[in-house]
């Protein structure tokens, strides 16, 4: 301040210090009460990484969500807001050396405040919201009782004995009910694992739950702006997409993707992937179809570590709607809060985890090693801590500080594990097996009411990959667990390996759902207590 009274001839004295602090200490204050929240959050996200992570955990990066702003406000807003405090302080100091009424001074400051309110406002991304949801449910001939596996596993020549005894104790202690069901395909001795039958297995389980989610939703097919359809094993020529346009009829412009190879958790992903479309693409709906052909995934072999995936997954898929038109706020279950997507295929150990391979005699077929409970947990971690950061209250953020401060200092052992449950009232697991969901339960600290969608939809339906989540969330409202304000987290964990969360957010009271959906006729008998 001296320097600029010298330089400016301003005569050295008390009024004038007093008169260039009281004028300027806003434009000084306000870039760091702009800059200090985020550099608070950076700090509690170190700590709440070190939190859940455990010792042996490889550190994590540090990595910041991107800014979702409009491209229109951020070509606007990006380029002044770089120039707006250098600019705003020059003219507050030419101001003070031109003695300046203090009228000047003060609307100056408005229209600082103003500028900033504005690039708040316009840069703010307008809500997606979750329309509407449909789950497919399998016909009853579809049906495959453990008896009826094993037996048609016997008669055909390609299993030895061993192979058979395997699959059926995976069979009893999977969690899985005896009202599973798979492909007719897979009904045939031996089994019709080539593409005209998969085609026709694509149709069984896509055209049922689009033309119910359009019903439901009161959408045509040509108001669908954009279409994802994710299928990890099955990628025919022309397109998934393809095949859904043709059937539809829908728009020429309508923009579809085709994502394969994703695994387990595509449809969190594809979500993700429809958010970002929607912040480019505005007044627009988007409709997300997610399933798995199992047809084509059959292993006919005898390596133990590949018969998994004909002992676990099942038939299902589900339908998702989502949309960021103004009218949808009326008529939509949920607005979308939060995507976050973690990625570890960097990690030779997580990428080799699951790994789609041919065994010794050709056969292809997917292996699941031993240590993926130990990788999965690593994906888990990387993407809960990321999330714990963004979503978690400050006293929850405070503790777990505590609990990793206390630890470097004393030794203690064990840290705080935030507990999740102050903002999430439910969720949805991955239900890839039993020890899975009961090991993911208790690592955020759930309750058996918590994990209970999880485990009963792999009791009736079996593990349907990616649609898994979509048949827990129809779980939770046939059960009407679902109200308004309340936070529902999808965790989906795929190949790769890669980890998907969404946080959806109920914007309206949800009802009379037990009477539709893939529930309506068992959700009565359910949760089944005894399961274990």
């Amino acid at each position: 301040m001296v320097l600029i009274c010298q330089l400016l001839h301003l005569p050295i004295c008390h009024m004038t210090f007093a008169r260039c602090y009281f004028l300027l200490y806003p434009y000084l204050l306000l870039p760091f009460i702009t800059l200090l929240p985020m550099l608070l959050n950076h700090s509690f996200n170190d700590l709440i990484m070190e939190a859940i992570s455990n010792k042996n955990h490889v550190p994590l990066p540090h990595a910041t969500p991107p800014h979702q702003f409009s491209l229109l406000s951020n070509h606007l807003l990006s380029k002044p807001s770089d120039f707006l405090w250098p600019f705003t302080f020059l003219l507050q100091t030419f101001l003070l050396v031109q003695k300046c009424k203090l009228m000047f001074h003060f609307l100056l400051l408005c229209f600082l405040l103003l500028s900033f309110l504005l690039k708040h406002f316009l840069s703010k991304p307008s809500p997606i919201y979750l329309v509407d949801f449909s789950c497919m449910k399998p016909p009853s001939y579809c049906r495959v009782p453990f008896a009826t596996f094993i037996e048609n596993a016997s008669m055909w020549d390609v299993f030895d004995s061993e192979s058979i005894a395997f699959m059926d104790k995976i069979l009893h202690s999977s969690g899985q009910s005896e009202e599973t069901c798979l492909p007719p395909a897979l009904h045939y001795i031996p089994p019709k694992t080539h593409h005209t039958e998969s085609i026709k297995e694509v149709q069984m389980v896509l055209f049922p739950i689009v033309d119910d989610l359009l019903a439901k939703t009161n959408v045509s097919p040509l108001d669908i702006d954009i279409l994802i359809i994710n299928c990890s094993g099955f990628c025919p020529s022309p397109s998934l997409t393809s095949l859904v346009i043709e059937k539809y009829s829908m728009r020429s412009d309508i923009k579809s993707y085709n994502v394969s190879g994703m695994g387990c958790s595509a449809s969190a992903l594809c979500i993700d992937m429809a958010q970002n479309l929607l912040r480019v693409h505005k007044d627009s709906n988007a409709l997300v179809l997610s399933t798995e052909i199992l047809s084509t995934g059959w292993y006919s072999g005898n390596e133990k570590s590949k018969l998994l995936i004909n002992c676990l997954f099942r038939m299902g898929s589900a339908a998702i709607l989502l949309s960021n038109k103004k009218a949808a706020n009326k008529t939509a279950k949920y607005r979308l809060v939060r995507t976050l997507r973690t990625q570890r295929a960097f990690d030779d150990k997580a990428y080799f985890s699951a790994f789609r391979e041919e065994d010794s005699d050709g056969k292809l077929g997917v292996t699941q090693k031993r240590d993926l409970l130990n990788v999965v947990g690593e994906a888990l971690r990387a993407n809960i801590s990321i999330l714990g950061r963004d979503i978690l209250p400050l006293s929850e953020k405070f503790w777990c500080g505590v609990s990793v401060i206390k630890k470097k200092l004393i030794k203690s052992e064990g840290t705080y594990v935030p507990n999740f449950k102050t903002v999430i009232q439910h969720f949805c697991l991955p239900c890839s097996g039993r020890p899975v969901i009961r090991e993911i339960g208790k690592g955020l600290k759930l309750s058996e009411r918590d994990i209970e969608p999880a485990l009963m939809t792999l009791h009736r339906f079996g593990y349907q990959s990616s649609s898994s989540l979509l048949y827990e969330l129809a779980y939770l409202e046939a059960k009407e667990r679902v109200q308004k304000g309340d936070k529902v987290w999808q965790l989906g964990v795929g190949t790769g390996l890669k980890c998907n969360s969404v946080v959806f957010e109920c914007v309206r009271p949800i009802v009379g759902e037990y009477k539709k959906g893939p529930w309506a006729d068992c959700i009565h008998q359910y949760p089944i207590i005894t399961m274990d």
